[in-house]
């Protein structure tokens, strides 16, 4: 029977093509190193792979400026090769996931090769096109995240153009209705391959405030946002006007109405906006996107309160939506050393994946999470990302969570026979899958382990959330489904924690998830430092 609900509760395996497995050794990973670790992923227990972007690209910013959203970039492989991993992940029930960059495209894309020529061509108004002010500056105050103006003069047209990220990403002109036909075209070629689902990148983006309003200024005490440095002047607007615009909200229908087409087919917004649960809650409401993800547990708060108010201020607005839950992906400080505060264990990190892994909703999991990996250390020399390069030393970029998978603890960890394109670090090395293959007590067994029992466990797969009133660093709720309800306790601190629970006295606990166990007698709740219950009540 086909399940078109498969997403509700699914743990997502995010996997960085660059960083997962070189084939061909040209220090690059590509499709067929993912077939080749397709049954490893199968191992993890997971239910999906999202696949970062893999077409054609000049790779200015590593695939997300697309040049031709129907063909796979060579460093990769090709459609064949795509064909295959698509063949083989469903060989092993998984489904796909495939990134879509919606909002602009590369500066090398046919399209804006032919809009940017003059100002009467047949795409000249496919991207969005302003005059200069009088003074020949930029038409209004908005900024590019990467740094710097929005806006980028360009020459032939004697205009400037739109760019939310890089120079090289211009943005599209949604408002223009041939150019949302066009971009679902692109997305329909790739559902009519038979991928199951969509990561849609930056889809707040998609539309600007036709009137080209300037954006207001931010408060200083309110500079403040994922992965910004402290001195990007990106946080000095409240960003009112470049992004989440109303009118995305039909193009988020029509969306939805061509994946309806596709039953078993779903959509995961990325969403960072001024208030991204509330946009979140917006975008999952009604025949809209089936998910969405924003970065507020990607942040480095993390403390039994902050979770919680993340989650109930969602839940409060969320209605029917179905939220997707993330702590690490290609964009962030991997979560040990985010959050571990200089102690990444292999208890913090079992604890981490079974703590998101149970809250309502689905969860993204990022390719390493798996084995406990830190966040690279990446010189200076060697870094990749324009973003790090233009913000050194006060940010560091995304390079250090986007190295290769440690495979084994040979010279390039068994990701490469030759130099890769980022350095292996090399206490990853003693994390690599090949020794914690042969330790029962690893990270990577005891992920497999919850991922099996969390499987058995149709209260944390799909049921409801009530969080309960518990100190610091306790974090503690019930999920509820068909009457059955599971108690989830975790102490988010290295240190033994004590506390009643009033109303659970005859919870019974539940074993077979892997973690370090609490005890609960009569509502007395004993904890390890970095240990968890779940129980039956």
């Amino acid at each position: 029977m086909i399940d078109a609900s498969w997403w509700r509760g699914a743990v997502i395996y995010q996997i960085y093509p660059r960083s997962f497995l070189d084939t061909n050794q040209d220090g690059v990973g590509d499709l067929p190193g993912i077939i080749q670790r397709l049954d490893y992923v199968a191992s993890l227990g997971v239910d999906a792979i999202w696949i970062a972007p893999f077409f054609r690209s000049p790779m200015a910013d590593f695939g997300y400026d697309i040049a031709d959203y129907r063909d796979v970039d060579p460093l990769f492989g090709t459609l064949d090769d795509f064909d295959r991993l698509l063949a083989k992940a469903h060989s092993l029930n998984l489904k796909v996931m495939i990134d879509q960059v919606l909002s602009h495209t590369s500066d090398q894309h046919a399209w804006f090769k032919e809009s940017r020529e003059n100002q009467t061509n047949d795409k000249a108004d496919w991207y969005v096109w302003a005059d200069a002010k009088p003074d020949g500056s930029a038409p209004n105050n908005w900024l590019a995240i990467f740094g710097g103006s929005a806006w980028q003069w360009e020459p032939r047209r004697g205009q400037y153009y739109l760019h939310n990220f890089l120079a090289s990403q211009p943005d599209l002109n949604f408002h223009n209705p041939q150019v949302r036909a066009a971009v679902l075209d692109n997305v329909r070629f790739w559902l009519d391959k038979g991928v199951d689902g969509l990561r849609l990148d930056a889809i707040n983006f998609c539309f600007h405030d036709a009137q080209l309003r300037d954006n207001p200024p931010k408060p200083k005490e309110k500079r403040v946002g994922r992965g910004f440095s402290p001195d990007n002047p990106y946080a000095f607007q409240y960003h009112l006007y470049n992004n989440t615009q109303p009118e995305n909200l039909a193009f988020l229908g029509e969306l939805r109405a061509l994946l309806d087409l596709y039953p078993t087919a779903v959509t995961l917004g990325e969403i960072s906006s001024e208030d991204s649960l509330a946009t979140m809650a917006e975008y999952t409401h009604g025949h809209r996107l089936h998910m969405g993800y924003s970065f507020e547990l990607l942040g480095s708060d993390f403390s039994a309160t902050y979770i919680r108010n993340t989650v109930e201020q969602l839940e409060a607005q969320v209605s029917e939506g179905w939220p997707c839950w993330s702590i690490s992906n290609h964009d962030v400080e991997r979560v040990l050393t985010r959050w571990g505060n200089g102690n990444a264990s292999p208890r913090l990190a079992n604890l981490l994946t079974a703590m998101v892994c149970s809250l309502r909703g689905s969860v993204c999991v990022y390719q390493g999470e798996e084995l406990g990996l830190t966040e690279a250390n990446v010189p200076f020399e060697s870094l990749r990302d324009p973003y790090g390069i233009t913000f050194w030393p006060n940010f560091k970029g995304r390079d250090g969570c986007r190295t290769p998978m440690p495979w084994d603890d040979s010279a390039f960890a068994g990701f490469s026979k030759v130099a890769p394109w980022l350095p292996i670090d090399e206490a990853h090395k003693a994390l690599a899958v090949t020794h914690q293959e042969t330790d029962p007590d690893s990270v990577l067994h005891g992920f497999r382990r919850f991922m099996q029992w969390r499987a058995a466990q149709p209260a944390l797969r799909r049921g409801g959330i009530r969080f309960l009133d518990t100190p610091e660093p306790v974090l503690a709720f019930v999920r509820e489904h068909d009457g059955a309800q599971v108690l989830a306790v975790f102490n988010l601190s290295k240190q033994p924690q004590s506390l009643t629970l009033k109303g659970f006295e005859g919870a019974q606990p539940l074993s077979g998830h892997g973690l370090d166990q609490g005890s609960l007698e009569l509502g007395q709740l004993q904890l390890p430092g970095h240990g968890a219950l779940f129980a039956r009540c």
